[in-house]
Parts: structure tokens; sequence; C-alpha cells
């Protein structure tokens, strides 16, 4: 009872997005009572010369670096925090909790301040260089703790055999990490498909939005506008990740749940 709870503003915003748009104020049930696929083929034309397909190109452009930068960088920090003793690595952890309790509201001035410097506004580039510089930290942080959780024998079986550390992390670790990995990436598919601010904040063409900016694009304030509209392509917009998310399911709770044993 509690999860249909939970599910019906769902369950009403796909009902909703195959009625009228007067329907939608004068009939509060999901079901529609004259069901039209008007929604969905006016909202995909958009107010603009561009349609929904573009800014669906524009959102994996950038989806797809930032989540393949994050595994990657992600995964080799920790492996350095875990397994590695250098100088300077306790403060260096110290300062990956700081970041990882620092608000990001905090940054965005001075990140924003740099990469105008730089010249990488109104492009992807302040979207995907922090994540190949393991700028989350919240995920290196995760992966150094299923790291933890995982025992060292077959690591130093490999280095008895020849392997340097990077054989060591591609072949041993990084399989024994897969659930985790996995985890990682559907972590940031998630926040960078619904992330609005930082596409907001470094991306003013059009032709380079997102779906998150696309959606605020068919909401006009000066006007009354189509609410079915906006609501079929909210459909659309969250079809992706609850498609992603059941997709790898498995390999999720595999993931976090693993992370509590000790091996």
């Amino acid at each position: 009872g509690v999860g249909l709870i939970m599910l019906y503003p769902l369950i009403w915003l796909i009902g909703a997005s195959f009625k009228t748009n007067s329907e939608i104020f004068a009939n509060p049930g999901f079901i529609p009572s004259e069901p039209t696929l008007n929604g969905y083929i006016e909202g995909w034309k958009t107010s603009t010369p561009y349609t929904f397909a573009r800014f669906f190109w524009n959102t994996f452009l950038i989806i797809f670096p930032k989540v393949l930068f994050t595994a990657i960088s992600a995964t080799m920090v920790a492996y350095g925090f875990a397994r590695f003793e250098f100088p300077g690595k306790k403060i260096l952890f110290a300062s990956l909790i700081a970041i990882l309790l620092l608000p990001n509201v905090v940054t965005r001035i001075p990140q924003y301040l740099l990469f105008r410097d730089i010249g990488w506004l109104d492009s992807f580039l302040p979207l995907w260089v922090p994540s190949a510089l393991a700028g989350d930290a919240f995920f290196v942080f995760m992966l150094i703790q299923f790291l933890r959780a995982i025992p060292r024998d077959m690591e130093e079986a490999a280095r008895v055999d020849g392997a340097n550390s990077a054989q060591t992390l591609i072949f041993i670790v990084v399989p024994l990490l897969k659930p985790a990995i996995i985890s990682v990436c559907l972590f940031q598919f998630m926040w960078t498909m619904n992330d609005f601010l930082g596409p907001l904040i470094y991306i003013s063409s059009v032709e380079n939005y997102p779906v998150s900016l696309a959606l605020k694009l068919s909401i006009d304030t000066t006007e009354a506008f189509n609410w079915n509209q906006i609501l079929a392509m909210s459909v659309l917009t969250l079809m992706p990740s609850l498609i992603v998310f059941f997709m790898a399911q498995k390999y999720f709770i595999e993931g976090i749940s693993s992370g509590g044993v000790k091996g």
C-alpha cells in the first residue's frame, strides 16, 4: 500500500500525458477519458528549431563520457588509496572526506570563474573534466570501502606471477569490483540525467541543451502553456533512467549488499 502511494505520482504523470490540456485539470484521475498522443507529437517538436531528438543526443553526449570517466578515474584513485602507502596519504584522504562534506553550491562560483578563464563555457567540458579527474569524491570513497572488503590474496598471487600494479588492477581488482563499478555508473547516470543546475550554468546555446533544460523551454511564464506536452516529454525523459536502473538492478543490489560484507 505504501509502495502504491509512492508510485501514484508517476502513474498519474504517465496517464496525464495522454490527456488533453483541459482534461488534466478537469479529471483528477490518472485514466484519460479520451486518450490522445497529441502531447507527445507536439511536445516532441518543441518551440525551437530543434526536436527533442537533438536534446536527447546532447544528453547522451554529456552522460556517456561522464559515466565512463567517473568509472575509470574513481577506480584508479580508490585503488591507490586502498592498496598503496605514499607520503601525504592521510592528508589527501582527509581532503577527500572534506570535499565529500562540502556542499556543491559552495564551489559553483570558483568553478565557473575557472572554466570561464579557460574558455570552456558553452561546452560540455566543464561537465566532463571534473569526472575525468575523480572530482566526485563520493564515488572514490564508495569504491575505497569496497576495496577494503576484498582480500588481497589474489592480488599478491598476481604480483608473485610477475604482474605489475596496472595489470593487477585491470585483471584482478576490476572484475572483483564489477558490482561496485556498475553501482557507480548507475548513480552517475541518474544524477547526470537529473542534473539541471550544471548545464544551466555552463551551457547557454539552445543547440547544446540537454533534456533537463529543454523541458524548461516548454514552460513560458508569460502566457498559457500546454501541460500535456510538458508531461509527455517528462515521461520520455524519465524512461532512460528507469530502463537503465531495471537492467542493472541485479548488479546494483549485489554491489550495495556486498559493500557491507567483509571478505
